[in-house]
C-alpha cells in the first residue's frame, strides 16, 4: 500500500490479508515507512499453491483499501527468485552520508546483481549511519562490490549476514590504549621520567608493526626503572576515555552483552577506571613494584599480540559463547590476531596494516560507532541512558 498516511489504513490491510492466512497462507515479513505524511506499507505473504492472486486482490477489494488517494498493488513472485540469496546487512556511516555516497554503494550493489529491500536510519547523529537489508548475492561478492566505493567516498562499511545471531554477540573486547583511551599509558608514565620522546617512538614503531611489541614493551619499561610507585596514580587521574566509550560500555551492560578489555598497557592504571565503567573482564599486562619504585621490569606472561587473541578466546569460553558471536575492536598491530580471531573484527582508526586484517573499520572518532554494526540504533543508546539503574 502506497499513498497518503491515514487513520486506520493499516488495521484495514490487516484484515483483508486474515482471510489470505487462513487458507494456510503465512505472513512471512512487514515493513513500513511513513515520510512527511506518504506512507509505503508492505507485507510478504507466503501462500498455499491453490491460491491465486486474485483471491488476494478480491480480499484487499472486500475491504475498500484504495481510498483517500492510496493504492493497494499486489504482486506475484516466484519462489525461486524469492529465496535466492541470503539477506544480507550493509551497515554504513559517515559524518555526513548524501546522496553522492548512497549513489557508489547501491550502484556497487547492482553491480552483483542484487537488491536493497529496505533500509533503516540507524543515527543522524553524532555521525549518519544507515543498515541496508540486501538480497541477491553471497557477502564476498557484495563486500568486493561496495567496500572500495565506501572508501572513496569516505564511508564506514560492513557487510554482514542478516538475522538474530548478530544481536547475539555477546561479547565485545577492546584494546585500551588509543581505542577505549584517547591516551597511551606507557606515553604518560615516560613523561614523568623526562623519557617521553623515547618511548613514543618505540610505541609508534612497535604499533606499526615494525618491531615485536614484547621486546619494546620492556625496552620501554626499562626506561621507567626508578619511578615511584605514585606516578601511577597520577598517570591514572590524566587519563581521557576516547568520546562514546563510556556511552558504549552502558549500552552494552543494559542491552545484556559482555564488555572485556584487552591491553597492552598496565593493569595497575586500568583496574580502577574499568571497574568504575561496570567491566568485570580484562587482561593487561603488570609492572614490578619493590620498595615503592618502578623495577623497570615486567611481572608474568606479557599481553601481545597472540595474547590478546588468547585472552578474547578465554573470554568467550568463560561467558559461554562461540568465536563467531565475537567483537573485536583495536587500533594497533598488536591486536591484529584477536580481531582476525572475533566474529567481527573493528579497526578503530587504525594503520592500514590493521584494517587490512579487520572486517570492517571506524575513522570516525567516537567509539559509540560500534554499536550501529550490531544494529542498536541512536534511538535505543538513548532510551538505554535514560532507563534507570537495576535496584534504582
Amino acid at each position: 500500500m502506497s499513498g497518503p498516511d491515514r487513520v486506520g489504513c493499516g488495521a484495514e490491510l490487516w484484515a483483508a490479508l486474515e482471510a489470505v492466512t487462513r487458507t494456510g497462507g503465512v505472513l512471512a515479513d512487514v515493513g513500513q515507512i511513513t515520510i512527511r505524511g506518504s506512507l509505503v506499507l508492505c507485507a510478504d505473504i507466503v501462500v498455499p499453491e491453490d491460491v491465486t492472486l486474485e483471491d488476494v486482490r478480491r480480499a484487499l477489494a472486500e475491504r475498500d483499501l484504495e481510498r483517500d488517494g492510496l493504492r493497494a498493488e499486489v504482486v506475484a513472485v516466484h519462489p525461486e527468485v524469492h529465496d535466492a540469496g541470503g539477506r544480507l546487512l550493509v551497515t554504513l556511516l559517515a559524518p555526513r552520508v548524501g546522496a553522492e555516497q548512497l549513489h557508489r554503494i547501491f550502484t556497487g550493489i547492482a553491480s552483483v546483481g542484487a537488491t536493497c529491500e529496505r533500509i533503516v536510519h540507524l543515527a543522524k547523529y553524532p555521525v549518519d549511519a544507515y543498515e541496508l537489508a540486501v538480497r541477491g548475492c553471497d557477502s564476498d561478492a557484495l563486500r568486493a562490490a561496495v567496500t572500495g566505493a565506501a572508501q572513496e567516498v569516505g564511508v564506514d562499511l560492513a557487510v554482514q549476514r542478516a538475522g538474530l545471531h548478530r544481536r547475539a554477540k555477546h561479547l565485545v573486547v577492546m584494546d585500551a590504549d588509543s581505542t577505549l583511551l584517547q591516551d597511551e599509558v606507557i606515553d604518560l608514565l615516560a613523561e614523568a621520567c623526562n623519557c617521553a620522546e623515547e618511548v613514543a617512538s618505540i610505541t609508534e614503531r612497535a604499533m606499526a608493526g615494525e618491531l615485536d611489541f614484547a621486546a619494546s614493551l620492556r625496552a620501554r619499561v626499562a626506561l621507567l626503572e626508578g619511578l615511584p610507585e605514585s606516578v601511577l596514580d597520577d598517570v591514572r587521574q590524566r587519563l581521557r576515555l576516547t568520546p562514546g566509550a563510556r556511552t558504549l560500555v552502558r549500552t552494552l551492560l543494559r542491552l545484556g552483552y559482555v564488555p572485556a578489555v584487552v591491553s597492552g598497557g598496565f593493569e595497575e592504571v586500568l583496574a580502577p577506571l574499568l571497574q568504575e565503567l561496570g567491566v568485570g573482564l580484562w587482561r593487561a599486562n603488570r609492572l614490578e613494584v619493590r620498595d615503592g619504585r618502578l623495577t623497570g621490569r615486567v611481572v608474568g606472561d606479557i599481553v601481545d599480540r597472540a595474547g590478546k587473541a588468547r585472552a578474547l578466546e578465554s573470554f568467550a569460553q568463560d561467558v559461554g559463547v562461540p568465536l563467531a558471536q565475537t567483537v573485536a575492536v583495536g587500533d594497533g598491530a598488536n591486536d591484529i590476531d584477536m580481531i582476525s580471531v572475533a566474529g567481527l573484527g573493528i579497526a578503530f582508526n587504525a594503520k592500514p596494516v590493521v584494517r587490512a586484517h579487520a572486517d570492517t573499520a571506524l575513522s570516525v572518532p567516537y567509539l559509540d560507532a560500534v554499536l550501529y554494526f550490531l544494529g542498536i540504533s541512536r534511538e535505543e543508546i538513548e532510551d538505554e541512558a535514560l532507563a534507570p539503574a537495576e535496584g534504582a
